[in-house]
This record gives C-alpha cells, structure tokens and sequence, in this order.
C-alpha cells in the first residue's frame, strides 16, 4: 500500500488558495488539509456557495483530495484564540454553527473528512459539566454528518480538554461509538504527550483512523517541527500505518513556516517519501 500525502494550508497563511494548492500540486502532492478560516476560505463569507464551487472545481482541476480542518485562531472572536468552544457556557452554539457550516463545505466537496477538537476549559466548571458540554455538542455535529455523509475526525490536542487518544476513546463511548466518530491523529502530538511509542498509538488509533496529520516534535514540547528537527523515527510509523490500512490523507501541518511555505512543502514530501 503507498501512503497519500497532503499539507495543510495554514501553513500557507501569505498565499492565496489557489496558489497555494497549485504549489502542492505541482510539488506532487496528494491533496490538501483545508482550513477554513478567513484568508483562504470564510465559512461566514456571503458569497460561500459560490465559493465553495470554485474550489470544488480547482481541487478537481488538480487531482486533490481535501480534508476540512476548523483550527483557525481568531475565527469566531478576535480578541481570543479558540473561542469559543464546545465547552463554552456561552458560546458553544457558535461554535457548533461553526462545525455545522463545515459539514456542508465538507459534504459539497466530497472531503475525506471534517476535523474539530474539544477546545480547552476556561474557568472552574466540573469536569462532568465539560463532558456533558462536549457531548451534546458532538451530538449535533454527528447527526447533520449522518444527514450529509461527512465522516468526523475528532482530534485529541496538547492543551485542550480532549488531550490524547484515552479522552478520544471516552468521548466516542459517551457518544454510542459510532462508525462515523473516527479520530484525528497527530503523530507529532503521540510523541508530545502519549505515554506510549508513537507506533503504538498508530496501532491503537487504527480502526477507528479518519484523518492523519503528521510533522516531528520533541517530548512534552507542544511545536511542529519540520521532520528531523525533532526526536520522532519516522519509518516504524510510516510502517504502523501501512499496517492499519489506512487509505487517507497524511497531511503535514507545519503553522509557523508560512514564511518559507514551498520550501517547506517541498522538503517534507522528499523526506516523507523517503522514510515510507
């Protein structure tokens, strides 16, 4: 099996979109990793379907595979990055508005997947209140997924109330386990944060994988690191996941290197393709 690579385009954060894929195509990548966010595509935007169309045509135009992302800092509040959430006492509403308008853009783009995460918890409301939040929360999220045919990739996050793949595994039970809740792994944050080898949690996460995002990083350090910057050995994990079966997207998510996007772009398909 040949592992299918993407980047994501918060990694692009001074190109336009459509240069931007054009550059990932040309590099000879496999799709993209999409946020939506306000540079590149405004779920809020008045003219979104129009919008949505265009880039349904241009990844089709270049042979991409999509996954939507919904980690943009300051999308639903300027002053703070993240917020709201689904943990919010006010505010989750937005926020699953927010997720609501992604299924739609992921369903009309026939994406791979839609990714979205807990957020982290604000203030000093119980644990039990935050699982609660969280689930009703996810609850309505999985069932317009049902309606539109979008698989979810719900992603455990260093720093967030869902941190690793055991808070993953509980939030899926809450919701009845169903087939359509899979999870977003970082292999990057398995090594952060995961008592376990990063290969074993590949293993883990297997059967219920819907997305993959891959960059290295170092021990307790939540940074995306370009691949050997940091401690990972990527060809055990590029071995687990050929293992799993997984067919999707392993998209690189590199943040910070917007100021040397290509180039970065570039580096990270040579080494990925070496070590797979």
């Amino acid at each position: 099996m040949t592992l299918r690579f993407g980047y994501g385009t918060n990694g692009f954060p001074d190109h336009r979109l459509d240069d931007a894929l054009a550059v990932l195509a040309d590099l000879g990548y496999d799709g993209v990793a999409l946020t939506l966010d306000v540079r590149h595509l405004d779920p809020f935007a008045p003219d979104l379907p129009r919008a949505v169309d265009r880039v349904a045509a241009r990844l089709d135009a270049l042979g991409l595979s999509v996954v939507i992302e919904t980690g943009a800092r300051y999308l639903l509040d300027p002053w703070r990055k993240h917020q709201p959430t689904l943990l919010s006492a006010d505010g989750a509403d937005r926020r699953v508005d927010l997720l609501l308008r992604a299924v739609r853009i992921a369903a009309d783009l026939g994406a791979q997947a839609m990714s979205f995460w807990s957020g982290a918890a604000v203030g000093s409301d119980p644990p039990d209140v935050l699982w609660d939040r969280l689930t009703r929360g996810c609850e309505r999220v999985l069932r317009l997924a049902d309606e539109r045919d979008v698989t979810l990739a719900f992603e455990p996050e260093p720093g967030m109330f869902v941190d690793t793949i055991d808070g993953y595994e509980r939030l899926a039970a809450r919701l009845g386990a169903p087939a359509r809740f899979g999870i977003m792994l970082d292999i990057g944050h398995c090594r952060c944060l995961e008592p376990e080898p990063v290969p074993d949690c590949v293993r883990r996460a297997g059967p219920r994988l819907t997305g993959v995002q891959i960059e290295d990083m170092r021990r307790g350090v939540h940074e995306h690191l370009e691949f050997g910057a940091g401690e990972i050995d990527f060809p055990p994990v590029m071995k687990a996941l050929e293992e799993t079966g997984y067919t999707g997207l392993v998209s690189v998510e590199l943040p910070r290197h917007g100021h040397d996007a290509p180039g970065a772009a570039r580096r990270s398909l040579e080494f990925l393709k070496e070590v797979s």
